[in-house]
This record gives structure tokens, sequence and C-alpha cells, in this order.
């Protein structure tokens, strides 16, 4: 249902009106400002952009406002696309690597209705990509921006419930409590058993979470050409990695950080360097594994139809 925006009072003088309608962002014939935030919002929000990118991995508080989405799914990464998006750019949109799933459909049409900016399935023609939980496989340049919705972006908190013991921790980097962690999986496991949410180390200062993505993505940070932003709306913070930035996933010189590796390759188009969802086919517990990022297993299945 659409929430109809405030406009001027119709009782300013014309002038008075014609400016604020400009200030705001307003069209004659527009019911909303332009993606939905008024304009004093967008500033704000680029404003904590501008300082996350100075200082790469750092977690900057911003004002969150209320969005047409319950916190805790995607209200962060929803606001910076919103304080991002021209006229010009186009638009995609993925949850857990999949352009087709509900919550990815919900946001690309959310922006094509409150902005009418060009929204794309193709890594490669977005110039801005709103993400849930992935990263897409094909490398993305240093013309686009990936905007990832974060639900907790303090890696720290599933040790340390203080925010201001967290704080402090950054201030003075001591991370051991980080590397305890891995270390009990070793000791227990034999290996480190985290998946996703695998921690990293930014710019060789600040420990950072790179959002529940699985940890066959984490290598995609590093020195990746396009800007990354993690918007976190329920925790009202946004931290960014720049391009080029050093991006090192925690490890030990004995136990080196590895990626998932899978016997198997895609079902539908063959690749073997992709990540891959399993899917149960019948009760007789039949298995296939298709690609996670659905336009990346759409192009090459499209190359090998043409080839």
């Amino acid at each position: 249902m659409q929430t109809p925006a405030s406009n001027p009072s119709p009782g300013w003088p014309r002038s008075w009106r014609r400016r604020v309608e400009t200030d705001l962002a307003f069209d004659d014939d527009d019911v909303y400002s332009f993606a939905y935030l008024d304009e004093m919002t967008k500033r704000m929000i680029r404003r904590a952009i501008l300082k996350a990118v100075a200082v790469p991995g750092y977690q900057v508080p911003f004002g969150s406002r209320e969005m047409p989405l319950p916190p805790g799914w995607g209200t962060g990464g929803l606001q910076v696309t919103a304080s991002l998006l021209g006229r010009d750019d186009r638009l995609k949109v993925i949850d857990q690597g999949a352009d087709d799933t509900t919550n990815a459909v919900s946001i690309r049409r959310f922006f094509a209705e409150v902005s009418g900016v060009a929204t794309t399935e193709r890594t490669g023609e977005a110039t801005i990509i709103q993400t849930r939980h992935r990263i897409p496989e094909r490398a993305l340049t240093e013309d686009q921006i990936i905007v990832f919705q974060q639900p907790q972006p303090e890696p720290l908190r599933r040790f340390i419930t203080e925010e201001a013991v967290a704080r402090k921790i950054h201030a003075f980097a001591r991370y051991g409590v980080m590397y305890v962690r891995l270390y009990e999986d070793i000791s227990r496991l034999g290996h480190i058993a985290m998946s996703s949410d695998y921690p990293v180390v930014v710019n060789g200062r600040y420990l950072a979470s790179p959002s529940p993505i699985p940890k066959f993505d984490n290598p995609k940070l590093h020195r990746s050409r396009a800007l990354a932003l993690f918007g976190a709306g329920r925790e009202r913070r946004i931290h960014a990695i720049p391009p080029f930035t050093e991006v090192k996933s925690l490890d030990f010189a004995d136990y080196p950080f590895t990626v998932q590796r899978f016997e198997a390759c895609c079902s539908a188009c063959g690749a073997q360097d992709s990540y891959l969802d399993e899917i149960l086919l019948d009760d007789g517990g039949r298995r296939a594994f298709v690609c996670s990022d659905t336009a990346y297993c759409a192009e090459r299945r499209g190359e090998r139809t043409e080839s």
C-alpha cells in the first residue's frame, strides 16, 4: 500500500513551495520522494558512507529510518541503496544469489516503483547491486557498487554483548577473543567450522563482518574493483570496503584459511568454480547441485547454447 509523502503546505507562497519541493526531490506528479527517502536523510546517510569509505572496516553510526520492511529484513541495505540511486542507474537485487526469490523481487519492484530506475538481472549491466548473503560469481568492476544487507555488523557480538566494551576492543585492535574462537574449533573438530560470516581484517586494521556470505565469497572482497557497502538498519551501522583494499580472512600459520570445495559441478550449466546449492530431487535421496548465482548460471547456459 502506498504511503503518500507529506507535501509542503498549499498556503505557502509559490516560490517557497517550489524550493521545498526541489529540496525534497518532489515532482508535480510524484507520490514519493525519489527513491522513497527524503533528501535530508539521504545526505545524512551519504555522510556516513563517506566516513566509512575513509576509514575502511570502521562501523559508522547513522540515523536509521522507518522503511516499508520489517527491521532485520534488509532495511539497512535498502536505505544505503536509496541514498545512492540516481535516475541513470541500473539496479540489480539478489537474495542468496538468486534474482527470483521473494526478497529480491519485492525490493526490486519497490525501487522501480518509487524511483523509476531501470532494473536488470545481468550482473555486468548493473551499476548498483543490492545483495543478501552472496557476492556474484562474475567479477565486479570499478563502475559498480555492491550493497550488502547486514543483520549484525559487529563481529564480536557473539562474545561481547556490551557495545562500549566492543568498541574499546576495536580501538586497541585486540582481537584475541576471535582467535580463541577459531582455535576452539580446531581443538575440538580439527578444522575451523565457520562456514559463513567468517571474520575479516580490513586494510590491516579493523576486524569486520562480511555479512552472512559463505566463506567461499570472502576472497572476492580482497582487492575488489567495486566499492562494497554494508548497511545494518536495525543496528544503525554502516561500514565499507573501498576498491582495491586488502581484506584478509582470519587464520593461523599452520591452519590457513580455505574455502569450500564441491566434488560435483552444476547440473544446469556444468560450472565447477561457482558456489553450489544442493537440491533434493525425490524422497529416495537423489540430489543435484546448481549454481547459487542464477544470473551466472543463465549466462553460462546461453554461451553453451550459442556454441
